[in-house]
């Protein structure tokens, strides 16, 4: 229940960290698009086809060092139903290699809509009286600024099929003060208010290390309510994005873990894709390249939180 697979998987490979799948064409190396495009007439099957060919290597490469994968809906949305289609093969490979799976695609509605994201990304559809999986992550982030209406239709999914979500509460970008930082009555803050939400809703899905199946979102890139929150949500798992690229450090995730290294999962994208690039090596060398830094974030990492123990 809640996130335990995460947990599990976390304190096996004693690594917090997920890697981003986040792929535009222009991190993808030339070899690998040159193929794709030879191959196909349509530029949008082209490009999902080099999306995917990119992500496999990167997953073959990455499998045993990290617990859990975030790719981007964005990123595969622009490219159409062909890039949908990427999606859920790097869904589904990433499955096969025993990779957690959250899907970042920051869905909010109400109702009947929330339903059919739930249905699409996490739960499974109806047709014709059989249930099919769409997608099938493992977790999905949300925007919880629609309230309870927004997110009561995924914890029914989440309870019966062993899902989780994480709910946008104290983003990394530089403009999330301008709503998320605003008081309300008695200083407390807006994104306070949401993360104490996300505690109650986590309530009728408790697991078996003590966190929730309702996660949030809560940026590196603000290390002080990064530790505010931790203190106030002692049952909701962290997924920390802002590490690397956008200018968080290993001593600023600190405080998303527990004292037994547990809390939070820290994501790194861009620096784990392109660090060919970065690295200026052969392109054809480029997973390997994404296998050696996602081993040096884990170990700066580790070196900060030390051992993951489940309790």
């Amino acid at each position: 229940m809640g996130f335990d697979r995460l947990i599990e998987k976390i304190a096996e490979k004693q690594n917090p960290t997920v890697a981003g799948l986040d792929p535009k064409l222009e991190f993808i190396p030339d070899f690998i698009k040159k193929k794709a495009f030879a191959a196909q007439e349509s530029p949008f099957k082209a490009a999902a086809d080099s999306l995917l060919a990119f992500n496999k290597a990167l997953i073959d490469a990455l499998c045993d060092i990290v617990p859990a994968v975030k790719p981007q809906a964005a990123y595969y949305e622009m490219y159409g139903y062909e890039g949908m289609r990427a999606l859920a093969e790097t869904i589904a490979y990433a499955k096969q290699k025993n990779l957690f799976v959250i899907t970042d695609a920051k869905r909010n509605d109400i109702g009947p809509t929330m339903e059919a994201y739930a249905a699409a990304h996490l739960g499974v559809t109806d047709i014709n009286g059989e249930p099919y999986e769409a997608f099938g992550g493992d977790a999905l982030t949300v925007n919880g600024y629609l309230g309870s209406d927004g997110i009561t239709p995924l914890l029914k999914v989440c309870k019966e099929r062993d899902k989780g979500i994480f709910v946008l509460v104290k983003t990394s970008n530089p403009s999330s003060s301008e709503l998320q930082n605003l008081e309300l009555a008695k200083g407390r803050t807006v994104y306070r208010q949401m993360g104490e939400m996300c505690e109650s809703w986590g309530k009728d899905s408790p697991g078996g290390y003590g966190y929730s199946a309702v996660g949030a979102v809560v940026g590196a890139t603000y290390p002080a309510e990064l530790a505010e929150l931790r203190e106030e949500l002692p049952h909701t798992f962290f997924l920390v994005p802002g590490y690397g690229a956008q200018g968080g450090g290993a001593k600023d995730i600190l405080p998303a873990f527990d004292s037994d290294g547990l809390g939070g999962i820290v994501n790194s994208s861009r620096a784990i894709m392109c660090a060919y690039q970065k690295e200026n090596c052969r392109e054809e060398d480029f997973a390997f390249a994404a296998r050696r830094e996602a081993i040096r974030m884990r170990d700066e990492i580790m070196a900060e939180i030390g051992e993951i123990k489940l309790p």
